[in-house]
């Protein structure tokens, strides 16, 4: 096969690569979303320790096993205390953990100080939205459909339509036309949301778009880092996707933000009611 002929069918490849691993850890994660308690803390926590690595690796912010093994294990010990609902145990090891982080990193420490707390925020947040016993399953199913419909709606929007970058000096790929669609393409899952009776039409259309644009946001956002560092992919645990970071990026902006508003509506011990009951 030719260089032109093996670009061309690139592409393809990619596509069904990011397909295949979809139709295994989209099932996955919301099979232990379902399940809920001691498994979806398992898999969350598990998720923020790859974000962590991979953040760590990609930033070059330490070469020092030990600022790694630290975040790590106060991770793996805040998870125990989320499932129970001792929120302000939780913060007390992740507050623990991060000045054990900042002591043990090298100059500069703030990549490996913002790698950490990248990683607990992802953690906390999405834990403790699934942790509402009568929202919580709900909840987490908006905003992981919301990011996932804005992922695949931008992605065959931008590669359908095309025209101007959206921001070419940090994500070249990226166009107005793609974050459009997957703006529009959210939408449309919280009007299902709202025919099976699950919320109310209006204030999840709401949801929904602000979610939508926090996933764009978080996605840039990892992207700007990548191009900092001269970074294409932060890993390639994931075939057609790159690293969990790069899976993840727009997920950790959009349950932060689910986070905080259901924080503010019911707190800490209704955040998923605070996302689906207005």
């Amino acid at each position: 096969m030719s260089e032109s002929q093996a670009a061309a069918a690139a592409p393809g490849r990619n596509l069904m690569l990011r397909i295949a691993a979809a139709l295994v850890l989209a099932p996955l994660g919301i099979v232990l979303a379902y399940a809920g308690g001691w498994w979806w803390a398992a898999l969350v926590t598990l998720a923020a320790i790859g974000l962590f690595v991979e953040w760590l690796a990609m930033t070059s912010a330490t070469r020092n096993v030990s600022v790694t093994v630290t975040g790590v294990i106060a991770l793996v010990l805040t998870a125990p205390f989320l499932v129970l609902g001792n929120v302000n145990a939780a913060l007390v090891v992740l507050a623990l953990g991060l000045v054990a982080v900042s002591f043990r990193a090298s100059e500069p420490r703030v990549w490996a100080i913002g790698g950490f707390l990248y990683a607990a925020a992802a953690q906390v947040a999405a834990i403790a939205v699934r942790l509402d016993k009568s929202q919580g399953f709900s909840a987490i199913m908006l905003v992981l459909l919301v990011v996932w419909a804005t992922d695949i709606g931008g992605y065959f929007a931008g590669r359908g339509i095309g025209g101007p970058k959206l921001w070419p000096r940090v994500s070249p790929n990226k166009t107005w036309a793609g974050a459009i669609g997957g703006f529009v393409t959210s939408l449309l899952v919280a009007l299902g949301f709202s025919l099976l009776g699950l919320g109310k039409a209006v204030p999840l259309l709401v949801l929904a778009a602000a979610l939508s644009i926090a996933a764009q946001c978080g996605d840039l956002f990892e992207s700007a880092v990548k191009r900092h560092f001269g970074v294409k992919d932060s890993s390639h645990i994931i075939p057609g996707h790159g690293g969990i970071l790069d899976r993840l990026d727009g997920f950790v902006a959009a349950i932060v933000l689910a986070a905080i508003v259901g924080f503010l509506r019911y707190g800490a011990d209704g955040v998923g009611r605070g996302l689906m009951v207005w």
